[in-house]
């Protein structure tokens, strides 16, 4: 089942069952079910769950649902547990929830296909063929200069998997990065980056600082996320809520 099917089905069960299952999965798996839960209900598991393990679970989560789930606590258990997080994992975190929630800053992901200059388009390739990697973030690689991590060093465009599988195997990244018309920076508001997605038919868009370092990514994903009605998971598939008789 896709990790948001088994959310959908662990939220209708039964308090003990729903918990029995949560017990029963592995940490990397519970993270994936965790971030197709409304906020509501990952803060009830999250508050079930004891501090060691979730503290896993958030490292497991992508910093950016990671971020948004620790917003919603108290500090105190918010601070509690990025404390127990490995200090290389609660970072990026940290950093996330300087920004403001409908913000490219508080959108993105810090951990987009980033590449240095040297790489190759087999390299690029082998890296997108991760499954574990949303597909969002699979359409393109963002190229760099030192260091690689975000923040990172200068940014020198992106290459869309489709000029990656047109090209040699051997010909470096760094001759097929295109940089984008305009940049986002971290405190573009959420309209500006819907209408910047549009506007390039881009399924996701780099956001860089004042230095021009990349920071992290937007996908459509998370921007869909922040513009739908809190409640759409809880519609059905043909757009009514469930119980309502209208097709």
């Amino acid at each position: 089942m896709r990790a948001a099917d088994v959310a959908a089905a662990l939220r209708e069960l039964p308090e003990k069952r729903r918990l029995e299952v949560v017990d029963a999965l592995h940490d990397e798996r519970l993270a994936d079910v965790f971030q197709e839960l409304p906020e509501s209900d990952q803060h009830d598991l999250l508050t079930y769950l004891d501090d060691d393990r979730a503290a896993d679970i958030l490292e497991a989560m992508d910093p950016d649902d990671a971020a948004d789930l620790l917003a919603e606590l108290p500090e105190l258990d918010k601070d509690r547990l990025l404390e127990l997080m490995e200090p290389d994992e609660a970072e990026p975190v940290r950093r996330l929830m300087t920004y403001a929630e409908y913000t490219a800053g508080g959108l993105m992901t810090t951990e987009p296909v980033i590449l240095l200059p040297d790489a190759t388009v087999a390299e690029a390739l082998a890296l997108v063929r991760n499954p574990d990697l949303p597909t969002a973030l699979a359409t393109q690689v963002f190229v760099v200069r030192p260091p690689q991590a975000t923040p990172t060093g200068k940014f020198l465009g992106t290459a869309s998997l489709q000029r990656l599988l047109r090209e040699a195997p051997s010909a470096l990244v760094s001759g097929l990065a295109e940089r984008d018309p305009a940049a986002l920076r971290p405190n573009t508001p959420i309209t500006e980056v819907t209408r910047h997605l549009a506007t390039y038919d881009l399924v996701a868009a780099p956001v860089v600082d004042e230095n021009d370092r990349l920071l992290g990514a937007v996908s459509v994903d998370d921007v869909l996320d922040h513009l739908l009605p809190d409640d759409w998971r809880d519609i059905d598939q043909v757009g009514a809520p469930p119980g309502d008789d209208r097709g």
